[in-house]
């Protein structure tokens, strides 16, 4: 018996927005088969992700597989990235299927590998000999019994989405502007326990601690400090169409008559995916007008990207709501539902990319230079328009970054090797997890008033569902396949009436031979 680990049980063990998505089932008790055997019906498929392909994928579920596992390499940079790309493209298609064939992610090892070879070529050998080859080698070739021991999936109906804020006071009267800096912390993919999210929106993160490291040094000095209250939020269920966002706008809008939201805000600025490419689009739901902060901040970017880092495409992306779809596209329009200017910025033109949302979204995709110069970028615009910088004549290509100012990337390093560690997606982070309290801590190295925000689905109209069961422990037992047995037992009859044949016959003759020697001694 070898036991394996597969990290992951149930495909997408979620219901979003009353839409059912993913694997209903999760008990699997079936041999084990390759894309390779002519019949997959009642058999529990393995592939790798090397010569995974979307319709081998479809082939199992139209052949009513007892179950999918797709063996996935140790390091995913190692995986050629057309590989990567074409999964990534099929990603969106699974989490969007409703099947009833679990579906497990399991990283590869030697005795995995070994069952899956073994699997393989017993598999391959069925579709390209004669029938009794075929039938010799079934009932001699060793199979695998592939068992799981975990109990079916249940609704989780108390979760606690967690978000974490905190604030720099600007120095002035009480009616001070307020810029509010977003970005969701969570991931996503086919795999919860699989979901690292890198780039999506780990890069994000990163962004906003380093901004609250700038910032908390610039408001340390009465010189610098600016006149404009800086609200930092780290917001949980990003992937689950901003659920920590929407509940964090509604107690602060709707249920307190404190709240620096419901005072001046300037612009909501939302961090979103940052981590490599050489552009960078800020996308809006409705272009800003001449003569706001808004429009100001957008003039800011353009003017640093054109004079500071000219290999940098930037442009301004223009994206109306439309409340008709079940997922908003980014961040910003939670803000600009509730009459809020907002925007995201992102390397990304698209909100429909395939990497916001896969398993495939790993550190090494991420470009810590690129990273870097567009963590400057947003710090250098932010701060000339919080300073007015431009309107008092500084130079455009003037750095304010610089020295023991700068950004440090070492830093960037680290926090992003900390958040792509670890699988982020919302069913596995609560309150009380080391990753929200370690997020909490950072925050509050830098941050006046950091506290967490908790948003729990509604009891009768739930908005977002989360299941247990998304990691079991799956079984290989070595075994010899159904129709040894049958052979076996035809063989046993067959030797026990040979046998029986022969006890008879040896019988008869031994009673003619008594005949014969009574007749003998007779004459």
């Amino acid at each position: 018996c070898l036991s394996l680990c597969l990290p992951e049980c149930p495909l997408y063990p979620t219901l979003l927005l009353s839409l059912l998505a993913g694997t209903r089932s999760a008990v699997l008790n079936t041999e084990a088969r390759t894309v390779e055997a002519d019949v997959l019906s009642r058999r529990c498929v393995m592939m790798r992700l090397v010569d995974f392909s979307y319709e081998q994928y479809q082939k199992a579920l139209r052949q009513s597989a007892g179950a999918v596992v797709i063996i996935l390499p140790k390091s995913i940079s190692s995986v050629p990235q057309d590989v990567v790309r074409q999964f990534m493209e099929i990603e969106p298609e699974m989490l969007a299927m409703e099947t009833i064939v679990p579906v497990y992610f399991a990283v590869e090892d030697e005795e995995l590998l070994s069952i899956y070879e073994q699997t393989r070529a017993a598999s391959a050998s069925q579709g390209s000999a004669s029938a009794a080859e075929v039938l010799l080698h079934t009932a001699t070739a060793n199979g695998f019994q592939m068992v799981t021991s975990g109990a079916q999936s249940k609704a989780i109906n108390d979760w606690l989405i967690p978000s974490v804020e905190g604030r720099l006071t600007g120095l002035g009267g009480e009616d001070l502007p307020t810029v509010v800096i977003v970005a969701h912390y969570d991931s996503f993919g086919v795999a919860p326990w699989l979901s690292h999210g890198a780039d999506s929106n780990g890069s994000g993160i990163s962004v906003l601690l380093e901004l609250a490291r700038l910032f908390s040094r610039l408001y340390t000095y009465r010189r610098t400090h600016a006149g404009y209250n800086l609200l930092f939020f780290a917001s949980g269920g990003g992937k689950f169409n901003y659920q920590g966002t929407k509940r964090w706008l509604e107690d602060n809008l709707d249920h307190t008559d404190s709240s620096l939201l419901q005072d001046n805000v300037a612009f909501v600025l939302c961090l979103d995916t940052l981590g490599r490419g050489n552009s960078l689009h800020l996308h809006v739901s409705k272009p800003p007008k001449e003569g706001t902060l808004q429009h100001a901040f957008l003039r800011e970017l353009e003017m640093v990207v054109a004079n500071q880092f000219p290999e940098v495409k930037f442009s301004m992306v223009h994206k109306k709501i439309n409340l008709a779809e079940d997922m908003l596209a980014w961040e910003h329009e939670r803000f600009a539902i509730r009459r809020l200017p907002a925007f995201t910025i992102s390397h990304l033109e698209s909100h429909r990319d395939s990497l916001r949302n896969s398993i495939m979204d790993r550190r090494a995709r991420i470009d810590t230079k690129a990273l870097t110069r567009n963590t400057q970028i947003i710090a250098e615009a932010l701060t000339r328009v919080i300073y007015n910088l431009t309107e008092k004549g500084a130079p455009a290509d003037m750095q304010i970054f610089t020295d023991q100012m700068e950004i440090q990337q070492e830093q960037l390093e680290s926090v992003m090797d900390w958040l792509s560690s670890q699988p982020r997606a919302a069913q596995l982070i609560d309150k009380d997890s080391t990753f929200l309290n370690t997020l909490e801590y950072y925050m509050g190295r830098y941050l006046k008033d950091v506290k967490q925000h908790h948003v729990k689905a509604d009891k009768r109209d739930p908005e977002f569902v989360f299941y247990d069961q998304l990691k079991q422990v799956m079984n290989a037992y070595r075994v010899k396949p159904a129709i040894f047995d049958l052979l076996l037992a035809v063989c046993i009859a067959a030797y026990l009436g040979v046998a029986y044949v022969a006890v008879q016959h040896f019988g008869l003759l031994y009673k003619l031979i008594q005949r014969l020697s009574l007749k003998t001694k007779q004459q």
